[in-house]
Formats: C-alpha cells, structure tokens, sequence
C-alpha cells in the first residue's frame, strides 16, 4: 500500500498513574511479552506499509527502547522505515511540546511533504486490537472517502465509554460528539470514533495548514469535526475486540486478564497476521514439582513453584514454593517469596512480596505496587 502510517504515542495516561509514572501508555507491557504500540504497528506492518512515523512526547524512553531501530517490524531500511517524532526546540517553539493533535503533525509536516506515499493511516499507540487494514483501505478507496473512521458498537466494551462518538447515514459521518458532551444526551450517536483514520495525505496538509495557524490544534476538534459538511468523511464498522488501556487502572487490568480467554486470544494472535516485539534471549519458564498452574499466562524467563491461578506473569518473574498468585498480573522481573499471598494486584516491574506476606485488591479496583516495591 502507498500509505504513510502515523501512530501517536505521546499519551501520558494520567488515569493509570503510577503505571505511567516513567513511561508513556505506548509502551505498557501487555499479555506477558509485548507493549501496547505493538498491535497498532504489526497491524501496520502486516497491511503492507512499510514507511512509519511514531509521535511521541511523554516520557520516551521505555518506548524508545523497546522500538529501537524497528528491526523486529521490519522497518529497519534504506527506503521508508521507521521515524521517531519528538518535539524540538525552535524559534516558532519555544515551548519544546505539542498542544494536540494537529499541532503535532503539523510540527512534523515534512514527513508528509516527502515520499510518493498518497494517504496517510494515523492511529493510536495505546490501543489494543488487530485487523486487516488493507480491507478497510480498500472501503476508504471504494467509496471516495476524503476521511475514513474505523467505529465500534458503543455498549458495553471496556474502553469505550471514554471515546467520542459518531451518528451516522448511510455509512456518512453527519455528526460528531466529543466525549465531554455525551453526558447531555447519552443515548445520542450510533457508534464510538474508534481514533483510527485513513485520509488523504494532500488534503490532510491543506487542513493542517489551514486549521493549526489559526489556534486550532485537535485533530477532530479543529480539523475533521467542523468540516463533516464538506467532506465525504466515512465509517468502517469493526466489530472484533478492541481496548483502549488508558482509559483506567481496572481497563488496563481487564484487558491483560483478556488473553485467558481463547477466543481472544486466536483473534489477536492467530488471525490476520503475527503481531511482532522486541525479542529477548531467555530461557523457556522453569516449572516446578511443587507448582500448579490453572488457566494463566507464564512467559519466558519464569520459574515457578507456587499456586498460579487465572493470572498473566510476564518475563524473568520467580513465584518461590507455598505462595500462590491469584486474578494478578506480575510485570517483568517480580518476586513472590516462599509463603506469600497475593489476589487483585498489578505489579510493576521488579517489585517484591516478602516471606509470608498478603496483599488482596478489590476485584473491580486492582491494587498497584509501583515499580521496585517492596511489600
């Protein structure tokens, strides 16, 4: 595909705070071994697109690291590749920071002066799902679509709830209502905007140019929501599963606890391409005599010799015998000592529950031990 991909990924995600503390909600570890990015970007790169650009602005590093040079995505090439969009310093900048949306690619406009790319796939780092764009380029192309908008049913979908929403006829988007306007009419919109969009990378300049000059530097608010009259702006229905993690500390919570479920998991990792990651040289995980292990994930790394149930335990994590870890998720690099408790808790990377201790969340408001705790 001639298409250019733009994923922001400069999110703070102030909800899944201390999450976010030291990383962007791009780079949150999902489902063992991966990031978030890494659906937005294998869904890229499985489409065919092969020349990529990831705005980022909050805390970088850990979603630096893991990108690298892309080589794990293929990206890693003489011709397109993979392009790193951090604000800067300049005179017409002094502030060193993007305002929204359109501000920050129009700061970044030369990628969309060069190459022989003729639309432009913008998306999100922090969103989980996994599709064939290539089908839904192909609706943007059939129906003459200036904008095309990947939408979602709006009932019951962890994530959701926090997104704009769209009514639309006959396949048109005629209306567009922001998230912070849903409480006056919740019934009003057919469909959630799922901040998935093809559009035409000619016209996505003239707008930029037109629209972030003069103050306005959202995206929809100030680009695609005033001009639905005028432009063919579309809807791709999709109807597979999708989250948006930062939405909160129970969504993020929920949704690595998803991967449990088979159905989910064949569709994010069996269906419609592989979804690629940073790979790292461990060991395959070390199970015990004494372990046991009811419907979980383990990843590489692990040793286990404890009671693992209905849990997600990412890389390089050691459960000793006697302790048992239950509805948790355990980021890399986690202790659990001889003896220990734990029940509704997301760990951060490298934290530690000390011989003998308990520590029970509630269900529906997991508890988090933030990065290097000690309990």
């Amino acid at each position: 595909m001639k298409v250019l991909g733009i994923i922001l990924a400069g999110g703070r995600g102030e909800y899944l705070t201390p999450l976010t503390q030291v990383r962007a909600s791009a780079a949150l570890p999902v489902y063992g071994k991966y990031r978030s990015i890494d659906f937005t970007l294998s869904n890229m790169v499985n489409a065919g697109i092969s020349k990529v650009g990831i705005i980022t602005q909050y805390s970088p590093r850990s979603l630096m690291d893991h990108i690298g040079s892309g080589k794990e995505w293929d990206l890693d090439r003489k011709q397109g590749g993979l392009f790193i969009l951090q604000p800067y310093y300049s005179p017409d900048n002094p502030s060193m920071g993007y305002k929204g949306t359109a501000d920050a690619l129009f700061q970044n406009i030369n990628i969309l002066r060069r190459g022989n790319e003729d639309s432009v796939l913008i998306g999100s780092g922090d969103h989980i799902f996994k599709t064939d764009l290539a089908k839904i380029f192909r609706y943007h192309l059939d129906t003459a679509a200036d904008i095309t908008v990947l939408t979602g049913n709006k009932e019951g979908e962890c994530g959701m709830e926090g997104m704009d929403r769209v009514v639309c006829r006959n396949g048109r988007v005629v209306k567009w209502i922001e998230k912070e306007k849903i409480a006056e009419n919740p019934q009003e919109g057919d469909c959630v905007a799922l901040d998935i969009y093809f559009i035409n990378k000619f016209l996505l300049r003239e707008l930029l140019y037109s629209a972030v000059p003069n103050g306005e530097n959202e995206l929809v608010k100030g680009i695609i929501s005033p001009n639905l009259s005028s432009l063919n702006v579309r809807e791709y229905r999709y109807n597979g599963y999708w989250r948006d993690i930062k939405l909160s500390k129970k969504c993020y919570f929920r949704t690595n606890l998803d991967i449990l479920n088979p159905e989910i998991r064949r569709e994010l990792f069996y269906e419609n391409g592989r979804v690629f990651t940073k790979l790292k040289d461990l060991p395959p995980p070390k199970i015990t005599g004494t372990a046991y292990m009811n419907n979980s994930v383990i990843a590489d790394g692990c040793v286990i010799g404890g009671r693992i149930e209905d849990s997600v335990l990412f890389r390089d994590t050691r459960v000793m015998a006697g302790a048992t870890v239950k509805n948790s998720v355990l980021l890399e690099g986690c202790l659990v000592e001889e003896g220990a408790y734990i029940e509704n808790v997301i760990m951060d990377k490298y934290c530690t529950v000390r011989l003998g201790r308990s520590f029970v969340g509630e269900a529906e408001d997991p508890t988090v031990i933030e990065k290097h705790g000690v309990i």
